[in-house]
């Protein structure tokens, strides 16, 4: 897999991040809140692996 195609996947990832943030505003979430919230605490996880992997990233 070439960087290009993991700087695709990661976007595509960051947005499905939003919509976990979204998912969130929801009060009528229960105990699925638990599951989005670890989903999210481990998407933040890999964006900081991959910026620390690939420093220019934000420079694209």
């Amino acid at each position: 897999m070439d960087s290009n195609t993991i700087r695709e996947r990661i976007t595509l990832i960051e947005g499905k991040r939003e919509s976990l943030v979204k998912l969130l505003e929801k009060p009528d979430l229960g105990t699925l809140r638990i599951d989005v919230n670890q989903a999210i605490e481990e998407i933040d996880e890999l964006l900081e692996e991959f910026k620390r992997t690939f420093p220019d990233a934000d420079q694209n």
